[in-house]
């Protein structure tokens, strides 16, 4: 076995895990990423289609040149990548942290260090945890395993398709079904609205004519050997409406219905979860609940945008650094999910520095306002022109706008929506 030593490790070499380590690097302290694939990028790698770096890069990139600018930042570091690698076991029950990878090229390690940053990101919900009715035929994929597919392997995995579900890698998958060729006959969707952005509805269905049933439950995949077809059945003032049931022939379903923090690693160190976002509980310093173990990117929670994984991740990185250091918050409120408000990440704040909370809404609305409170004084209004549940909205808050929290017992900060 090799044994390595390093001051901080990070496992996941996607976006999220390389923001972090360069943060640490930056900072002086030694860094090894463990990524599973074979090469750094995650996700990014199958993603060839564009809107990626608006933000990070003020310009649009495809996903693949997302990933390799992020990597170019880590050439002339003392950053040690291993790809190849999988992290089977993490003991973070001590001041010294202990993780087991397997690889290819090295065989086993054992790799030492003082913080770990989680950065695993997340998987695709498959039919198992949506229960969808039916035999087991051939031609059942998730989005992201058919992105793959099409864009890597270079199969085609059907020519009529049908995608359960409207989150944006389905939506993105409908588009790119198309340009293949493929007849995509409808997107199926069980909420009253969509899952996906605002700007995936439009380019990936509504520019290529795909039709979306939003309020209809799959309730039937027909077919043994091969799909057949899809029984759908909409949902009318809450109730599901049998008679009105209807059959969509087909030879492919892709299922686009959610995606689920990758943290089966954090479990076994002993991270305590959330249950609303199936991530870690994170302090302001996005320390989770195992001290000098720390989480950014899906693995906390689900984003919608890379440009805010690599801006969390950053902070990820700079705090475990912090961390290092000796340096801890002086100060930290409670943060609540208020009215209308699904979840709030980090789960506190800062009362002394600059904190960014993200957060997703129950609801769907025009002319809204996000209210924050301290210790139920308000110190924040701002307005939104729309929101929505599959849209992530982020607020800024400073020592200024925390004051009243600072020396009381027990403050607790709440966001809410109106």
């Amino acid at each position: 076995m090799k044994d390595l030593v390093f001051d901080s490790v990070v496992i996941g070499g996607g976006a999220a895990g390389m923001a972090a380590a360069l943060e640490l690097d930056r900072a002086g302290f030694s860094c090894a990423i463990v990524e599973r694939e074979e090469a750094l990028g995650g996700i990014l790698t199958q993603c060839i289609h564009n809107g990626f770096g608006l933000i990070e890069f003020n310009e649009e990139l495809s996903g693949p040149e997302f990933a390799e600018r992020i990597e170019e930042r880590l050439a002339g570091t003392r950053i040690t990548s291993f790809t190849g690698a999988t992290v089977m076991e993490l003991d973070a029950s001590g001041d010294i942290k202990t993780l087991y990878c397997y690889t290819g090229a090295h065989g086993v390690m054992r790799l030492s260090a003082r913080a770990v940053v989680l950065a695993m990101g997340c998987r695709e919900r498959n039919r198992g945890n949506i229960r969808i009715p039916g035999d087991r035929p051939a031609g059942v994929y998730t989005a992201g395993l058919a992105q793959r597919l099409v864009n890597i392997e270079g199969f085609v995995p059907g020519k009529d398709v049908v995608i359960i579900g409207s989150g944006d890698i389905g939506l993105i998958m409908a588009r790119r079904m198309s340009w293949i060729g493929c007849k995509v006959h409808a997107v199926v969707e069980i909420l009253p609205y969509p899952s996906g952005l605002t700007r995936n509805i439009v380019q990936c269905l509504h520019d290529f004519g795909i039709p979306l049933y939003l309020s209809h439950l799959t309730t039937n995949i027909v077919g043994r050997e091969r799909v057949e077809g899809v029984e759908i059945t909409p949902i009318e003032n809450g109730a599901t409406r049998f008679d009105k049931a209807f059959t969509i022939p087909c030879d492919t379903v892709l299922l686009s219905v959610g995606l689920v923090p990758e943290n089966e690693l954090s479990k076994m160190a002993g991270v305590e979860l959330n249950p609303m976002t199936n991530g870690p509980v994170a302090d302001s310093m996005l320390m989770t609940s195992v001290p000098g173990v720390f989480a950014c990117g899906n693995v906390l929670h689900v984003h919608d945008l890379v440009d805010y994984v690599v801006e969390e991740a950053r902070r990820a990185g700079a705090h475990a650094a912090r961390w290092l250091k000796g340096e801890r918050p002086k100060a930290e409120a409670r943060v609540k999910a208020g009215p209308n408000v699904r979840y709030c990440a980090p789960s506190r704040v800062d009362l002394h520095a600059a904190n960014k909370l993200y957060m997703r809404t129950l609801i769907v609305k025009n002319d809204a306002t996000l209210e924050v409170k301290v210790n139920n004084r308000v110190v924040k209004s701002v307005k939104k022109n729309h929101i929505q549940p599959s849209e992530m909205i982020a607020v800024e808050l400073g020592p200024k706008d925390l004051e009243f929290a600072v020396g009381a017992p027990d403050p607790v900060v709440e966001l809410s929506i109106s």
